[in-house]
């Protein structure tokens, strides 16, 4: 890994599903200080941020961009392009907080749009949501971020590069970002992986998200029979009549938070499935 990065490490020790947070989920990487110091400018004055709305370009001077997206910034400003023979692998990625499908450019932006829609309080996402155009030792500059999200509490814009590789210039380009969502009140995360662990058991519960219809109410009897306390997931889905229906509400109890199980280790039947205690 080049010096000019370094990947934050995950916390040692369990990470219960029911309070994953974002920021424990995915691993960070930090932007050596000289690098941040080449991204400086005197001032933001002439920094831009070019959004797409509504088939309209619109340019706003960073200075002066202090709000969330604008109204109807829900296209991205760069196309998607799927050619024979390119090396990463775009698509779309359907989002159970926002009910639509956002574009990704790589398996690990998909992967990172997976873990956002674990977490709660996402009310929008933008894919490739704006151009920056900024000024860095003397040169001018672009660079689109991979997402910009509007989430409860405050906007927070992400670039996506798994184990932190990048150019120098491309590290400019991430500290030009990072500084300029700072200068609009923003929050900005460079992501370089994900909690060991985390990643097979948000992809299993993840294909049982969205809403299921539950006629033989196997949802109820397994939130009732993990009620009297910790229990194997064998055993948990071995209460219905039906263990293998039963496996598939189990996880969609687990994405949706109503059971809990340690992130850090791996899904198997062997799992320990918690109850969760709603204190009043």
């Amino acid at each position: 890994m080049e010096s000019w990065l370094r990947v934050e490490p995950a916390a040692p020790g369990a990470l219960w599903s029911h309070t994953a947070g974002l920021r424990d989920l995915v691993t960070p990487c930090v932007i050596n200080p000289e690098i941040e110091d080449e991204a400086g400018a005197p001032s933001l004055r002439n920094w831009m941020l070019r959004w797409a709305v509504d088939g309209t370009e619109v340019v706003v001077p960073v200075a002066a961009h202090v709000l969330g997206p604008p109204s109807g910034a829900t296209a991205a400003v760069r196309r998607f392009s799927w050619r024979a023979g390119q090396r990463h692998r775009p698509g779309l990625g359907y989002s159970t907080s926002t009910g639509r499908l956002h574009g990704f450019e790589s398996l690990a932006e998909r992967r990172f749009l997976l873990m956002l829609d674990f977490v709660p309080g996402t009310r929008e996402v933008l894919s490739q949501p704006f151009t920056l155009r900024f000024t860095a030792a003397g040169r001018r500059m672009e660079h689109v971020p991979d997402f910009a999200l509007l989430l409860d509490d405050g906007v927070l814009v992400a670039d996506v590069r798994p184990g932190g590789r990048g150019k120098r210039t491309d590290v400019v380009q991430f500290a030009a970002t990072a500084r300029a969502a700072r200068a609009t009140g923003w929050s900005y995360v460079m992501v370089a992986g994900w909690h060991p662990g985390a990643v097979d058991v948000l992809e299993a519960s993840g294909r049982c998200r969205r809403p299921m219809q539950d006629p033989l109410g196997f949802q109820d009897r397994l939130l009732a029979a993990a009620s009297a306390g910790p229990t194997r997931l064998s055993a948990l889905v071995a209460t219905t009549e039906v263990p293998a229906m039963a496996r598939t509400h189990l996880l969609h109890l687990i994405w949706h938070r109503r059971l809990a199980v340690d992130l850090s280790h791996p899904l198997t039947d062997a799992s320990w499935i918690h109850p969760i205690r709603v204190r009043s």
